[in-house]
């Protein structure tokens, strides 16, 4: 069956049935795929329907990071670091191969001793939070090896901790596929229009399959809005009623080739110029620099893309901590840039001084939700699951288990495996590499790319992949780890997903001229958006 016709018959199964489901999500991030997978876990009837691709938003646009925040524990938010470091230790602990453990430095240099100290601690309560002692301090020489041509003049030493870095992406999907294995539906492409109301109450959806343009109205007990900067278009200003409102804010980041930036941990540092804290860190085989913090104006349904003077701040960083390297525009693989829905009381505030908090507001039916952190999205789910017990007539359930994810049983590794790809592999798929790990596959990288060849077959036959950037943007990172969206690999990956995809020769070319305008405008330098 190829990804159309499968599409095709998974949303006449979802939508064409008239059925009463027990939840509606609206959603299709980290926070809608948490809440459909908490929901289905509780033995729910659960659907899911996002207007546009699974992790389209934020959620696939993110700084990566599994991570409690150091600098919220700065600015006082200790209930939140401490519930963001003990998500980060459940998630390393249950997706190994996905949340890896990653090293992290603070470099301290001499007229800082202010900070120095109080660095430690901060590291002493982040650890304390963590249950288990990851902070250790790094003389002149440790620092600079760690991190080889870091500016080194007044330079004292360095304080290494520990957080984790994923595949924001990827996480939201193996979210999705832990949920449907549990009989929970979800569907791409499909824009919920308006609620469907019965005597003041919410009773379920009006939604429209985007593809088809087919309009379907759907029942259900109750409908958990998690659609992030969007929330607005469905929560009747609930958020207002509680003082507060969804401030967009975006976070650009440049992604060099690992080679022109070789370091082995994070560094975490303050920008030269206002004194942000950035970070520069290794992501596969490349380097990342983010994230900028700014207000949002543009519309929110187009992708939001890098500016020219985010650029410029970025590089600026780069070239002031690593003076050797002259990073320039030119050396730059892919830019990227998400938007956070952060609550706001007071739009005066610094957008870096705003909370990360999310909540949750309810009115009969409907739950609504934003805010919050990637790490943290275990907890939004439960807390909009509760707050959905008081205001829907929901089939009652107990307290959900922390245990996210389902333990995967050590497998003997396939001999065509090493076994860093079956750790990998084993992490990014869970359950779902048994159906395809006993098939002969392609093990070659593509290009200079963690990602093997099979792993696109696997995304172009059974992941819901309805347009090419879904493929090369999402089920896998290629567009953003490869120069020029790694357009230069379109006939060889034609050959092998073509067929998968159940797509005609005029089909493929338009989407081949859709995925190129989407890298030009959106993924590329702001030279290349405006040229």
């Amino acid at each position: 069956m190829s990804a159309v016709s499968d599409r095709k018959s998974q949303v006449e199964f979802c939508l064409a049935q008239q059925q009463e489901w027990d939840l509606i999500v609206v959603g299709g991030g980290i926070t809608g795929a948490g809440v459909m997978l908490r929901a289905a876990q509780a033995g729910m009837k659960v659907l899911l329907l996002e207007q546009n691709d699974f992790a389209w938003g934020t959620s696939s646009r993110s700084s990566k990071m599994v991570h409690g925040g150091l600098r919220y524990l700065v600015s006082g938010q200790f209930s939140l670091t401490r519930e963001s470091v003990r998500e980060r230790e459940l998630l390393s602990r249950q997706l190994p191969g996905l949340v890896k453990p990653m090293s992290y430095v603070y470099a301290h240099y001499k007229g800082k001793w202010v900070t120095r100290i109080g660095f430690r601690w901060l590291m002493k309560l982040y650890d304390l939070f963590a249950g288990r002692r990851t902070h250790r301090a790094l003389n002149f020489d440790e620092t600079l090896l760690m991190l080889p041509g870091m500016r080194d003049e007044n330079l004292i030493g360095g304080t290494r901790f520990e957080d984790a870095v994923t595949d924001d992406a990827r996480l939201v999907m193996r979210t999705l596929d832990e949920a449907r294995a549990l009989g929970g539906a979800a569907l791409n492409y499909v824009k919920v229009n308006s609620l469907i109301k019965a005597q003041e109450r919410v009773a379920g959806v009006e939604a429209e399959d985007k593809e088809t343009q087919q309009h379907y109205s759907l029942r259900s007990k109750c409908v958990i809005n998690a659609t992030g900067v969007w929330v607005d278009s469905l929560w009747d200003g609930a958020g207002e009623q509680a003082g507060q409102h969804v401030r967009p804010l975006r976070g650009s980041h440049i992604v060099l080739p690992g080679h022109l930036l070789p370091i082995g941990s994070a560094l975490a540092l303050p920008h030269p110029d206002d004194g942000r804290n950035v970070f520069i860190f290794p992501w596969d085989n490349t380097t990342v620099v983010g994230t900028t913090d700014l207000d949002h104006k543009a519309d929110l349904d187009f992708e939001a893309s890098i500016s020219q003077a985010e650029l410029e701040y970025l590089l600026t960083l780069v070239n002031y901590q690593f003076p050797l390297c002259n990073i320039s525009a030119a050396d730059l693989i892919s830019t990227w840039a998400g938007v956070r829905p952060v609550l706001s009381e007071d739009d005066t505030v610094s957008p870096s001084d705003e909370k990360r908090e999310h909540a949750c507001w309810s009115q009969p039916g409907l739950v609504s939700i934003s805010g919050g952190k990637l790490t943290t999205f275990r907890c939004i789910a439960d807390n909009a699951l509760a707050l959905a017990k008081e205001c829907c007539d929901l089939p009652n359930f107990e307290p959900l288990p922390e245990q996210l994810f389902v333990p995967i049983k050590k497998t003997l590794k396939p001999e065509y495996l090493s076994t860093a790809q079956h750790y990998r592999l084993r992490g990014r798929y869970g359950k779902q590499l048994d159906k395809w790990i006993t098939q002969s596959i392609n093990t070659g990288y593509i290009d200079n790319s963690p990602f093997l060849w099979c792993e696109l077959g696997w995304a172009a036959q059974d992941q819901q992949v309805v347009h090419l950037d879904d493929l090369l943007l999402r089920r896998t990172r290629i567009g953003l780890q490869l120069k020029q969206g790694g357009t230069k690999w379109l006939p060889e990956i034609r050959e092998l997903c073509q067929a998968l995809l159940g797509w005609d020769d005029a089909q493929w070319s338009a989407e081949e001229e859709r995925y190129r305008l989407i890298i030009s405008s959106y993924y590329s330098i702001p030279e290349a958006v405006n040229g």
